[in-house]
Order: structure tokens, then sequence, then C-alpha cells
């Protein structure tokens, strides 16, 4: 006999088939992708590059159940898909490329959630060639003509820029976006740049110097004879800043100096109307340092006149015996000059270390880049005593040697020096734009480097 089939009232089958569906079906948004910055700059055999930010959700999902990945490139040559590293968990991830050549490409980045649903971003890659010394260079980005910058401890740097009033706080073990900046502007009531060439720290306050001379046209720019503070609190990564004082006659002060002295240096004629700064006969300034166990005298160091105005010449320092007060729109007072032999090089930057020794960087009174040749000179800080010379800087990369961060003890074996380049003049992606023209603050960068000295 063949089996009854089951007999099932209709009540018995609701309830069956209401325990095989879901209360409700699960559905799921779409997900989103954002970056940090559109924009991203690393260069090709770099170190330690900086890296974007990407955030990603979904509704109806956790973010960790989200993937990130890289799925096209716009110029593979430069940076392939392949090239792009997604770290991370949860709805933040980091985002770095490895580039392989220089120039630009356009990267598409995708997070792909539950239920198939996908979302892409692009982010703008740029990349500058391989420089001497990568393993020890770190990129600034954000500006591309570093000027002068001190230490602000813990590795981090207080940065100017010749191209704006604008001081950036970086963290310089890392390359990267500045990670504070304070925008002078309104204190320093200046209609363009100061023109910051010069920065030596006493205690917390920092003492800042423009240039003092015409523009590249031979005009005088008021703005840049200015000599200002700022104070600083805490270091590292939570150094604070505040703006202390200023005053505007240094430029005046030093041409009314020279005349009274029988004009030697020629700092009236250098800084008539028409006048360009960058001659062995200009006047520009950029280094500023005090003198050793001194709070009051600074040396203002000149990248040009050299002296004698001419091939050879020696290098010039004057010393301001009441900076403090200069720094306050006082009248300057001034000590006896100091020439420096640096082989016809002209000064840069100077930074003294504790014990009172100097570290001078030399490059061409005329070189805007890497085109003359740059050096590192010691001085112990006597009148008389001439320089020696540390070592040559490499000059085979875009950029000028522009600033030196601190001094460590010159005697001690192994001792490392941070310098800075300033890039603005410099091509970085092959397209024949200068860096501080570019359009993205993320593409333009200054570079620091360390080199060993002792």
């Amino acid at each position: 006999m063949r089996p009854r089939s089951p007999l099932w009232s209709a009540a018995a089958l609701a309830l069956l088939a209401a325990a095989a569906t879901p209360a409700h079906a699960v559905t799921y948004g779409t997900p989103t992708i954002k970056l940090s910055a559109g924009y991203l700059s690393g260069a090709v055999g770099a170190t330690g590059d900086p890296a974007v930010t990407v955030t990603v959700a979904q509704s109806g999902a956790d973010a960790s159940a989200l993937t990130v990945t890289a799925t096209g490139s716009s110029r593979s040559t430069v940076a392939a898909a392949t090239d792009v590293r997604v770290t991370g968990t949860g709805g933040s991830r980091s985002v770095a490329v490895t580039a392989h050549a220089q120039g630009y490409t356009d990267l598409t980045l995708k997070v792909t959630g539950l239920g198939g649903r996908t979302a892409t971003t692009t982010l703008h890659y740029a990349a500058s060639p391989a420089v001497a010394h990568s393993a020890d260079a770190r990129y600034l980005t954000g500006a591309a003509d570093a000027s002068a910058a001190v230490d602000a401890g813990g590795g981090y740097l207080l940065v100017a820029n010749d191209e704006d009033n604008t001081l950036r706080l970086y963290d310089g073990t890392v390359s990267g976006a500045p990670v504070r900046t304070w925008d002078l502007d309104g204190a320093l009531d200046a209609d363009k740049e100061v023109d910051i060439e010069g920065a030596a720290r006493v205690g917390n306050t920092v003492y800042w110097t423009g240039s003092l001379g015409n523009n590249k046209d031979g005009e005088y720019r008021p703005d840049r004879n200015t000599v200002f503070t700022t104070t600083l609190s805490g270091s590292g990564a939570a150094t604070r800043l505040s703006f202390g004082t200023v005053g505007h006659r240094l430029r005046d002060d030093l041409v009314a100096w020279d005349e009274a002295h029988g004009d030697r240096y020629g700092f009236a004629a250098a800084t008539a109307e028409g006048q360009d700064p960058k001659r062995a006969d200009g006047f520009n300034v950029e280094g500023l340092e005090f003198a050793p166990g001194s709070a009051t005298t600074a040396y203002v160091g000149f990248r040009a006149p050299l002296v004698p105005p001419r091939a050879g010449g020696k290098a010039l320092l004057v010393p301001v015996t009441n900076m403090d007060q200069v720094a306050r729109g006082s009248e300057a007072v001034f000590g006896t000059p100091v020439e420096l032999d640096l082989g016809g090089l002209s000064v840069r930057d100077l930074r003294r270390d504790d014990r009172g020794r100097y570290l001078v960087l030399a490059g061409s009174w005329a070189a805007e880049d890497n085109s003359a040749p740059y050096a590192l000179f010691s001085w112990d800080g006597t009148a008389g005593h001439q320089p020696v010379k540390l070592l040559d800087l490499p000059t085979s990369d875009a950029g000028g040697w522009e600033s030196v961060v601190s001094v460590p003890d010159l005697t001690a074996a192994g001792a490392r020096v941070q310098l800075i380049t300033d890039d603005g003049a410099a091509d970085l992606y092959g397209d024949g734009t200068q860096a501080k023209d570019l359009d993205h603050p993320e593409w333009q960068k200054s570079r620091t480097t360390w080199f060993t000295v002792s």
C-alpha cells in the first residue's frame, strides 16, 4: 500500500512559511569613501613618504567589513594600482604610494561594501625624482620656499617660508603636511611677504628677520624691512606660538651706519631703487644667530655683498648688539664687522652649538637653486679666525640649501645636522612649473636632509 500523505492544515502551513522567512530583509546603502586630501606628493626612492587618510562607511554595515583597494592608474609608469598600500581597519584607513618615476598620475580608489555595493574616488598623485641621501631625506609639504627654521624639540621644526608670512610646525622625522600653522599677516600688518630669511632662538623667544633687501625687480618693499619675535610654549607636537614684538628700521640703520664709516660695504648704493639684491655688490640678509652667551648681540649674516664685491670675496657678518630692542623698533647699535673666508661663497644661514661654535651654511650670492656650490663650514666664533670647511653639499638635485635647523656638538663622533632646501624655483614634477606656482599646496614641498659633519 502507498503511504498516506500527511495532512497539513492551512494554519500550520502559514506558521511554517513564517518561520522560514526573515522578519525583514537587510538592505545596505551605497558605501562612501572620502579622502583627507585629494592631492598627494611622493618621491622616487623616498623613505617615509606622506600618506592620506581614507574614511569609509556604509549604512547597515560595520565599517570593518568594507575593503579598500586601488583599481586603476592613469599613468602606471609613475605609480600603478599595485603600488598603492592600504593599511588599517574600521572606518579610517591609510593610503600610501610607492613612486617609480617623476610625474603625475590619477589613482582610482574603490571601497567595496556588503551587498556588492561599491563607490570610488580619485587621488591626484605627483612624484618628484630621486635625490641624493634619500634615506635621510624627508619632505615638508604645504609650501615650497622654506627659508628659515628653528628646533622646536622632539624632532619638530618651526619653519618660515619666504613667499608668505605663515610659520609652520612640522614633524621633521617624517614626510608630510604641517601639524600646525600660524598666519602672521595681521600681527605684522603686512601687505606683502616679509621675505623671512633668518631665524634665531634664545630660550623661548625666536627672532625672525626679513631679507631687508629690494625684491628681484630692484624695488623697495617696506614689509621686507622687518625684524620680529615670537614666543614658544611647550615643545614638539605640543608647541604653541604667540606673536611678540616687531621693528621696521634695521635696513635703514645699517645703511646709515655704513655711510658713517666711509661707505665701506656700499649699502647705500646696494639698496637704491633698481638695484638687484642678488649681486656680489647687492644687499641681502639671510642669516641670523646670537653671539655665545648673549641674548642681545646677534650676528646678521649677508648673502650679499661679498667683501670686496667680486669673485673670491669674503662673507660678511655684522653684529647687532641690541637685537632685543631692534625687534621693538629701536635704533640698532652695531659692533665690529666680521669677514669670513668661505671660498668665495656667502652666508645662507648660520647656527651656534652649545659650546659657542658655529655651523655656517654657505652658498652663492646669486644662485636660486643648485646651479652653484654649497658647503658647510665650522667657525669657532672668534673674529679673525677663519672657518674650516666640513663638507661640500650635493648639488645634483633640485632646490637650494637654505637653512640649518640646529647644531649638535661638532666635536662629537658621528654628529649629524639637519638642513632644509628651498625648492620654490624647482621643477619638481617635470612639467616646467616652479614648485611655488603649483596649484595645490599638497604638491608644494621643501626637503630636509641629515648630514654627518664631525
